[in-house]
C-alpha cells in the first residue's frame, strides 16, 4: 500500500484538476457581454446539432464540472469524482471535435485544433483516473485502540 509520500502527486494532481474544472465551470454561466473568458453562449455554439438542448447541457456540463472539482477536494469522494469526471470528458469530447471541425472559435480564442484537444483531453482523463485510483489506494482511517 502507498505511504502518504506517495499519494501526494495524486492529491496535487486532483487539486490542480478541480481548480481548472472550477474556473472552466465559470465560463458555463459566464453572459455575453463577458470579455476575460469565453461566456455561456460560445460554449453553446460548440455543442453538435445531435445534441437536444444544447443551452441547457451547457449549463448541465458546468454543474457537473463544479460538482466534480468539489468531489476531487474530498479524500472521501476522490474515487466517485474521478470516475464521473473521466465520464464527463467522454461526453463532452464531441463537443471539442465539432468546435475544432467547424472552427468554431472559443471566446476571442481560435478554435483548438484536433492534434492539441484530443491529447489534452486524453491527460484530463488520465489525471481524473490517476486521482480516483490513488484515493481507492489510501490506507483505511484507524476506528480506535487496538484491542
Amino acid at each position: 500500500m502507498p505511504g502518504p509520500s506517495r499519494r501526494r502527486p495524486a492529491v496535487s494532481a486532483a487539486h490542480g484538476l478541480a481548480f481548472m474544472l472550477a474556473m472552466t465551470a465559470l465560463a458555463h454561466f459566464a453572459p455575453s457581454g463577458v470579455t476575460v473568458m469565453p461566456t455561456h453562449d460560445g460554449l453553446v455554439a460548440m455543442v453538435p446539432p445531435f445534441v437536444p438542448f444544447p443551452d441547457a447541457m451547457v449549463y448541465l456540463t458546468g454543474v457537473l464540472e463544479l460538482l466534480g472539482a468539489a468531489g476531487l477536494v474530498r479524500a472521501d469522494t476522490r474515487t466517485a469524482a474521478g470516475v464521473g469526471l473521466a465520464a464527463l470528458f467522454v461526453l463532452m469530447f464531441p463537443a471539442n471535435v465539432y468546435a475544432a471541425i467547424e472552427d468554431i472559435p472559443l471566446g476571442s480564442d481560435p478554435a483548438t485544433p484536433l492534434w492539441f484537444g484530443i491529447p489534452e483531453q486524453l491527460l484530463f482523463i488520465t489525471v481524473a483516473l490517476w486521482a480516483a485510483g490513488r484515493a481507492r489506494d489510501r490506507a483505511p482511517a484507524p476506528t480506535g485502540a487496538a484491542a
